[in-house]
């Protein structure tokens, strides 16, 4: 569908849709861009104000992922009047009001209408250097790969629905979903965005999955993505609700449209298999970095108090563009 969009020639938009990244970067001045981005979508718990944490974490991330800081963020609602109390608007709202402000951000409006399934995000507006964008075209051969969040939200929150998951490890995995990416954002900045020594690409994984947002970045850097599945972090219990195949419907659309530019070894579990596949809510970022700077983004991710998590390796444009061994 994107394909068919009239193409965007303004010198000053300088990421666009081509490359599937995380927002857009419109240039202002040599030294200022903004970073564009918006996400919604339909609650992953049952309490009003935790879900709309984790909606705007989950937007906020964009940003993050493009090596941006937050300035501006506008609320987007769908509410089933009459089937919810109004109460519970209000708590959803609450919820994302707290992260936009955890990530120095401000709330300056939004819109909302009456449907009959509740929707929550927000439309973000944050600023990066026009040099020290993280897009999903710098990723090069010999680059080391880094995930800053567990994997497996998909089998979970679908648990969740199914009433198959306890309390206490629910309330984990929100924790985990309503967590921001801005120290991990940090952490790459500290290091130096597209510095040779430096970070060369990043994207955060959520609604395309893992391999489905790794795909983006082999896509638009001409290279091949390869995954080590023993270092690959995974949510507790996520694989056990795996195996039993609890994961989201997007699991096999992402495999299907993916599958002829994936090589996954026959020794990678099914279970595992299946939630690289499958959709993440508000998930890590994968983060491309040269091998002199690796050992340094460890380290001010271990500083900042954000998983580290070594899981790959970025390669030559081989057969196929993602590999997980």
């Amino acid at each position: 569908m994107l394909r068919g969009l009239p193409q965007v020639t303004d010198e000053r938009l300088i990421v666009g849709h081509g490359t599937f990244d995380d927002g857009g970067v419109f240039v202002l001045n040599p030294e200022q861009a903004l970073v564009q981005t918006v996400d919604f979508f339909p609650p992953v718990t049952d309490d009003p104000r935790l879900f709309g944490q984790i909606a705007a974490a989950n937007a906020l991330s964009d940003v993050y992922a493009m090596g941006g800081t937050v300035l501006t963020a506008m609320g987007l609602v769908c509410f089933p009047v009459g089937d919810l109390p109004m109460e519970d608007l209000g708590e959803i709202l609450k919820g994302g009001a707290e992260k936009v402000h955890e990530a120095g951000g401000v709330v300056v409006g939004g819109h909302s209408i009456v449907e009959k399934e509740l929707k929550f995000g927000l439309a973000v507006t944050g600023q990066v250097h026009p040099k020290r964008v993280a897009s999903n075209a710098g990723a090069k051969a010999g680059d080391v790969l880094f995930l800053t969040k567990s994997l497996g939200m998909g089998p979970v929150t679908t648990a969740y629905r199914a009433k198959k998951i306890g309390e206490k490890l629910m309330g984990l995995a929100c924790a985990q979903m309503a967590q921001l990416n801005k120290a991990a954002g940090e952490a790459m900045s500290a290091v130096g965005i597209n510095e040779e020594r430096g970070v060369h690409a990043a994207t955060d994984i959520t609604g395309f999955g893992l391999l489905g947002h790794a795909r983006n970045m082999s896509e638009a850097s001409g290279v091949t993505l390869r995954f080590e599945d023993a270092k690959l972090p995974v949510f507790e219990g996520a694989e056990a609700f795996a195996a039993k195949n609890l994961v989201s419907g997007a699991m096999a659309s992402n495999a299907q449209v993916l599958g002829g530019q994936v090589e996954v070894a026959k020794g990678v579990p099914e279970a595992r298999r299946r939630i690289y596949f499958d959709s993440e809510t508000s998930g890590g970022l994968l983060v491309a970095v040269s091998q002199d700077g690796a050992g340094r983004l460890a380290a001010e991710l271990k500083k900042r108090e954000v998983l580290v998590a070594e899981v790959g390796a970025v390669e030559a444009r081989g057969a196929k563009q993602l590999r997980v061994v």
